[in-house]
């Protein structure tokens, strides 16, 4: 389906107009949130509080990923250097990424999505598969072992971990800092943050929830988008691609921050996610979408990707 075949080029302007309104009030949303978790525990800890806040910090760390990836489409401020300063040190350098090296591989992505080529596609290719495979997979992110291999491909591949001349294995602390030094430095802060009001432990809570939550939250909504779809090799969007309805509950975990709206996003990746919603409300009105794959919740998604 091409858009422009369906919309005007003035709708499809304004549908890409940016708002930095709506920008500041998606990091002060997806912080504040980040905020009360932590408040949250101080004030009362217990065992229901502090599983109430990882929940939430799962999901907001795959939010600031969200804004991450808006900010690296540069669609969410109107000034690119904006888009680049709180896209690296507010949105991916608190979730451990590079957004320089996350867009390199998600515009590859775009351009090769419905083919062999993208780069992506062995994270879904498989599916639908076993009810044992998928538990398998959700254990493997609760327990910290998705984080754990992701973190280790991450210094192989940044050379981190090394083999020196006497093929020994090391660890370079140099090569570290200068490849992730907005990473180190913003979680620095916040743990330097929690020591001020004299709680350090506070910032276990990011670890922890890092190591489990969000690696599930972020497997089921990058599952969401591509996996047990139509037609994965077809190049139309509205075959290779899925969208959600989620509830208020999946909202602050699977799908913060509009994500859930993917099939819009593939479709035009210049519009920003505060206007998605709207895209998504016209195409449904217009008739595009009676062909494609729109589920209600991710408990629908996942029963498509279990055969």
């Amino acid at each position: 389906m091409k858009v422009s075949d369906c919309f005007s080029v003035k709708e499809i302007q304004q549908l890409c107009e940016r708002n930095d309104k709506q920008a500041w009030f998606a990091f002060v949303v997806n912080w504040g949130i980040i905020t009360s978790c932590f408040m949250l525990v101080a004030v009362r800890p217990n065992p229901l509080t502090i599983l109430i806040s990882l929940i939430l910090l799962g999901g907001r760390q795959l939010g600031l990923g969200v804004l991450m990836h808006e900010c690296g489409h540069g669609t969410l401020f109107k000034s690119r250097t904006l888009n680049q300063f709180m896209g690296k040190w507010l949105a991916a350098a608190p979730v451990f990424y590079r957004i320089d090296d996350y867009m390199k591989n998600h515009l590859e992505h775009h351009r090769k999505i419905g083919s062999r080529g993208d780069p992506d596609l062995h994270r879904y290719e498989r599916y639908p598969v076993s009810a044992q495979y998928f538990w398998r997979k959700v254990i493997r992110d609760l327990t910290g072992k998705t984080a754990w291999n992701y973190f280790r491909k991450v210094f192989n591949t940044n050379e981190i971990i090394y083999v020196d001349e006497n093929n020994q294995k090391r660890f370079s602390l140099k090569r570290l800092y200068n490849r992730f030094y907005e990473a180190i430095i913003s979680n620095l802060i916040m743990l330097m943050v929690f020591s001020a009001f004299g709680k350090p432990w506070l910032y276990l809570l990011w670890l922890i929830s890092y190591f489990s939550f969000y690696m599930l939250f972020s497997r089921v909504r990058n599952l969401a988008e591509h996996a047990a779809v139509p037609e994965l090799f077809n190049v139309d969007p509205v075959k290779n691609t899925r969208s959600t309805r989620p509830n208020w509950f999946e909202r602050l975990t699977f799908a913060p921050n509009s994500v859930c709206y993917h099939l819009e996003h593939h479709l035009v990746p210049s519009i920003p996610k505060y206007r998605l919603a709207e895209f998504h409300k016209k195409l449904t009105e217009r008739g595009l979408l009676s062909k494609a794959d729109i589920s209600k919740g991710y408990l629908t998604v996942v029963r498509k990707l279990v055969a």
